[in-house]
């Protein structure tokens, strides 16, 4: 073939390849035949092409036709093209108006020759700043939201604080977890991370740069490696990529802003890649042919074979992410199979000119960095939007590439043939099998085998002479029938009657009466008359078989069965040995030689047109998988990435596999230090700009961390001086009540030093609630008649009666008591905790300092003092208060242990409410209460086992008030009645939304399943009919639903609590955990 014959090819080729993609653009469709054929039809006329395939569609409109490319039409194209995805907006070009039908093509070309004109930007770049726009407006749109919605930081630094060398997330800032599992993938490739963070410019763009790709480009490369080194060397536990984002979207201009498939961004991320770098490599080598490391990292090549309308070509061409079909493969070796022969290649290995076109594609030269794009999406034509494939699809950790290479070209056709040809004898010996396990002519059919034994019981069974009927009708009279004559019962029914119902010793078949039978027969005994006679077998049986045919039938039964098991294992060994053969067909040493590892997975959840992304990223150092979740980074397993992404079960599945030559460890190894040999970690690999960058952001964040403990530092101070005032005023009242009520009688003056004493040093700074001192006339005076009991017992128990010594007796009367009920194994309902503070303490072993000064505290009440005895020893309490020292109790951990139990009664309350809402239905109220009833709890579970309640028993009704919430949503929506529908989502959005990350955060399996129901519920309405403006609120609502990481949002203050005497408390606690124990719940 000539030059200029080559160049018309190649010209003819991209013009085809033009209108195959204006067609498909107009029409929505993505069957590259179906396209083929309308312009073949059409003589390449645009118009007749659209109106050849709206005709056909329209009569079938069901019809789903398998996608498949023709790359031998696309050799200039550096990826392979499947078709991208229709918009979901598609024209109806159905109608008979072929003026319109005109138009509507005229208008769409000049659109696109008009955007790109004056732009610059082709439609696929387009298509990316859909999903820029998309992310970009969604954050926006987060700071219009109600408190309820924002996604927000958390305000305590420490929260957002780095632990150790932990990887770095990414937050989301607005519909960008996409971005964020993509870039942590490649971040994860050191040799890919090691090219960003070094790259620099080339000197000449430092001025001005020379075009559009360079003006977009270079700022980009810039951000990504800011970005990158804060991954690196961050003090932060997640870092925002909102800048990098921002140049992204500033780059196109769109006014459209539906999310598209993120394998474009991918595509287009290493366009924009490898264009900086090739600036980079061309300054470098001028005159030389220069090297782009981002080609030779990602791009590989394969040739492509075949004969196209009976010639044949042979095509060599460049690809990056290659594109796999899902949908009729279970595993990754079958979509390879697949995608690497099309059409019908018989002609192939044939010298015959035929007429067939077909083709095999064999790689050349594989790139280090092996992607493979899943496509889980097809366009549905009669719904007008794409859809999900959720098939289950098996992929391998260790990927041997070698029957696809073009060296192994005959070995692999051998090998082919020999699999086909033994897939077509497993077809054979599978049919056979099947008619030996499922036989029979009906629609139901069981087992050949089955079948046998039970004719051989049948025939085996004990023969009866009587109908199965004429027992029941002599034996069972109905119900209510009081009068009615039987008849005479024959002997062997008579001989079959239970002893209890015989009409005694003298009664026989020939002398008893009429008048006893009719006596017998009002009495109706439903679980006697109705039980079967013992002789009679309790299944079916022949009613005449002699010895001789049962023997012969026995024997041929026998040897049927025996025949027909052994037939079936013959051919079950068969299969099996079959499979196993194809499945080692490639295990020779031979070929696996080219051995390529599982290096990231990135899994979707949800739809076609909402919905999550993540990523699992294998970490060699800690031989780990980890889970990348926006600005959540944990630990993961095989089993939770299988469990995620090969799909099958659950709306959650991968959509982009990355391999990596497992023989070039570089691409994950990191760095040595040239002089010292020592592994470069942390701030170390970073160059001096980007060190200084990072260093400057660290600065900034530990000012953040600074200004925040100055702040709380401040803050507990003005409440321990608050604390202090409010206990001097309430010790001046005191004192002044105490003058006036003892000025007629001499006293000693310690007292008066104990009631001026610092605050400090004497009775608590504040009586709390719990030690019920408010004043005597509170409702619950339990606390105080517990102290007058002991103090009386331990008066009528000791010899000695000075105040110190009644005051130590009792002190001992009532600890044994509290010890007791510590010690005591009650049911949930009688929590003793909640009786006593000491009884908390005691269980969670509080020092015995502690527990000293708060039982010293009890007995210093000043409601005691209303007889000398309780007023002695209360002076005697208060005066060994005033003399402990600072040095023996540390009255900050007094406190702190004191808050704790502030903090148990406060989240027993939240507890207690929320699940009195819960048991009533108010499910809206319940909820707050729930969600910081669990969240405190926890805190306090976190100090010790019996710091708080049963986290199953508030995880569970958590959980529940969410279903119960979402489900009178869903229930809300599905009625189309516009106030019911906003309510619905706004409970959606106010409440059950924001509550999500709390349930992701921790990984409980119940949670998660409850979270997959939920969202589950929702997906579930992309497939039905509803009316255009429910279609737009839900299109709007979905990614809300779906795009959840475990960032926490912000909520509402806590409800207010009322405040209740102990012994409310304690009965109120009591009746609602008991009312529980009547309400089956699951998981308690």
């Amino acid at each position: 073939m000539t030059v200029e014959q080559n160049v018309l090819q190649q010209h003819s080729q991209k013009h085809q390849q033009t209108l195959l993609n204006q067609l498909r653009e107009v029409t929505g469709t993505t069957d590259v035949q179906l396209l083929q054929q309308a312009l073949q039809v059409s003589n390449g006329d645009l118009a007749e092409a659209v109106a050849f395939l709206t005709e056909k569609n329209a009569k079938v409109p069901q019809q789903d036709e398998t996608t498949y490319y023709q790359t031998s039409q696309v050799a200039s194209d550096r990826y392979i093209s499947v078709g991208s995805q229709a918009d979901t907006n598609v024209i109806d070009l159905t109608g008979d108006d072929k003026d319109d039908l005109q138009r509507a093509i005229a208008l769409s070309l000049e659109e696109s020759n008009r955007a790109f004109r004056e732009t610059g930007i082709t439609d696929e770049e387009q298509a990316i700043s859909r999903v820029l726009e998309a992310s970009i407006a969604e954050n926006k749109a987060s700071l219009k939201r109600t408190h309820t919605e924002v996604w927000s930081d958390s305000p305590n630094p420490h929260d957002r604080k780095r632990v150790d060398t932990c990887p770095v997330g990414l937050k989301n800032v607005g519909n960008t977890c996409w971005f964020s599992a993509v870039i942590q993938s490649l971040f994860n490739l050191l040799e890919f991370q090691r090219l960003v963070l070094n790259y620099s410019p080339p000197a000449r763009v430092h001025d001005l740069p020379r075009n559009q790709k360079e003006h977009r480009n270079l700022p980009f490369m810039q951000e990504l490696r800011n970005l990158f080194s804060l991954m690196v060397g961050s003090k932060r536990k997640y870092v925002d990529p909102s800048r990098a984002v921002e140049i992204l979207k500033d780059a196109f201009k769109s006014s459209e802003s539906q999310q598209q498939d993120v394998s474009e961004f991918t595509h287009k991320l290493l366009d924009w890649l490898e264009d900086a770098f090739q600036m980079k490599a061309e300054e470098d080598r001028e005159g030389e042919k220069p090297k782009n490391p981002m080609v030779e990292l990602f791009y590989g090549r394969f040739l492509a074979v075949g004969v196209l309308e009976g010639k044949k070509f042979e095509n060599t061409e460049m690809f990056g992410q290659y594109p796999l079909q899902v949908n009729g493969f279970k595993d990754l070796h079958e979509c390879l199979e697949a995608a690497m022969i099309e059409g019908e290649i018989e002609s192939l290995h044939s010298a015959e000119n035929s007429a067939r076109s077909g083709q095999e594609h064999w790689f050349t030269e594989l790139p280090p960095v092996l992607t493979f794009e899943l496509s889980r999406f097809e366009f549905n034509q009669a719904l007008g939007r794409p859809e999900k494939i959720h098939n289950k699809l098996e992929f391998p950790s260790m990927l041997y590439m070698d029957r696809y290479m073009d060296r192994n070209r005959e070995i692999t056709r051998i090998k082919r043939e020999e699999i086909r040809r033994l897939k077509e004898h497993l077809t054979l010996l599978q049919q056979r099998l099947e008619r030996y396990l499922s036989y029979g002519s009906g629609p139901k059919r069981f087992p050949l085998a089955d079948v046998l034994q039970y004719a051989m019981e049948f025939a085996s069974s004990k023969p009866v002479c009587t109908s199965p009927v004429e027992d029941i009708d002599s034996s069972a009279p109905p119900g209510g029938t009081t009068g009615q004559q039987l008849p005479p019962p024959s002997t062997a029914e008579q001989d079959s009657l239970a002893p209890s119902e015989s009409s005694g010793p003298a009664s026989s078949p020939t002398t008893a009466p009429a008048a006893a039978q009719q006596q017998r027969v009002p009495i109706h005994k439903p679980f006697t008359q109705s039980r079967l006679p013992p002789d009679l077998p309790m299944h079916p049986a022949p009613r005449h078989i002699t010895e001789e045919e049962l023997r012969v039938l026995e024997g041929c039964l026998h040897r049927w069965r025996s025949e027909v098991e052994n037939d079936t294992r013959d051919l079950q060994g068969s299969i099996t040995r079959i499979h196993r053969t194809i499945e080692l067909m490639y295990s020779d040493k031979s070929m696996m030689q080219v051995p390529y590892r599982l290096h990231a997975v990135l899994v979707h959840e949800g739809q076609a047109n909402a919905g999550h992304y993540w990523a699992y990223i294998y970490d060699p150092h800690q031989r780990c998988w980890m889970k990348y979740n926006d600005i959540s980074v944990t630990k993961s397993s095989w089993e939770e990435l299988v469990r995620d992404s090969f799909g099958g079960y659950r709306n959650a599945s991968a959509y982009c596999l990355m391999y990596i030559n497992d023989k070039k460890p570089f691409l994950i190894e990191e760095e040595f230090d040239k002089e010292t040999g020592q592994i470069l970690s942390g701030m170390d690999k970073l160059p001096p700009d980007l060190k200084q960058y990072v260093k400057e952001d660290n600065e900034l964040f530990d000012k953040e961390i600074e200004d925040w403990d100055t702040l709380q530092a401040r803050k507990a101070q003005q409440e321990k001086l608050a604390l202090a005032a409010a206990a001097a005023a309430a010790a001046a009242a005191a004192t002044a009540s105490a003058a006036s009520s003892t000025s007629t009688s001499s006293s000693s003056p310690q007292p008066m030093s104990i009631e001026s004493s610092p605050p400090d040093n004497t009775a608590p700074q504040q009586d709390p609630e719990y030690m019920e001192q408010p004043s005597p006339t509170n409702d619950s005076k339990h606390l105080q008649e517990d102290t007058e009991r002991a103090i009386s017992r331990a008066a009528s128990e000791q010899e000695e009666r000075s105040p110190e010594a009644l005051l130590n007796a009792a002190i001992k009367l009532e600890y044994a008591r509290l010890l007791r009920f510590a010690q005591e194994d009650t049911s949930p309902e009688n929590d003793y905790r909640l009786q006593h503070i000491i009884v908390y303490f005691i269980q969670n072993q509080a020092p015995k300092k502690i527990l000293e000064r708060t039982l010293l505290t009890q007995f210093a009440d000043r409601n005691l003092a209303f007889d000398e005895r309780c007023k002695s020893i209360m002076n005697v309490a208060r005066a060994k208060l005033d003399l402990i020292k600072p040095e023996e109790v540390n009255m900050d951990e007094y406190e702190m242990w004191h808050q704790d139990y502030r903090n148990f009664r406060e989240t027993t309350i939240f507890m207690m409410t929320g699940l009195e809402l819960f048991q009533k239905t108010n499910y809206v109220e319940a909820l707050m209460y729930l969600i910081y009833a669990y969240q405190y709890n926890r805190e306090l579970l976190a100090k010790g086992l019996y710091r708080g309640h049963d986290e199953e028993l508030l995880g569970h009704y958590r959980r529940e008030c969410l279903l119960k919430l979402n489900e009178q949503a869903a229930v809300m929506f599905e009625s189309g009645e516009e106030p019911e529908v906003t309510t619905g989502l706004g409970i959606m959005n106010e409440l059950v939304v924001p509550c999500i990350p709390l349930l992701l955060v921790h990984d409980a399996e119940k949670d998660l399943l409850a979270v997959e129901d939920m969202r589950n519920r929702w997906c579930s309405y992309l497939g039905q009919e509803m009316e255009s403006n429910l279609q737009e609120k839900l299109t709007d609502f979905l990614p809300k639903l779906l795009d959840c990481s475990t960032e926490i949002k912000s909520f509402h203050d806590p409800p207010k609590l009322p405040t209740y005497s102990t012994l409310e408390l304690c009965e109120r606690f009591s009746r609602v955990i008991a009312t529980l124990g009547r309400v089956p719940t699951e998981g308690r």
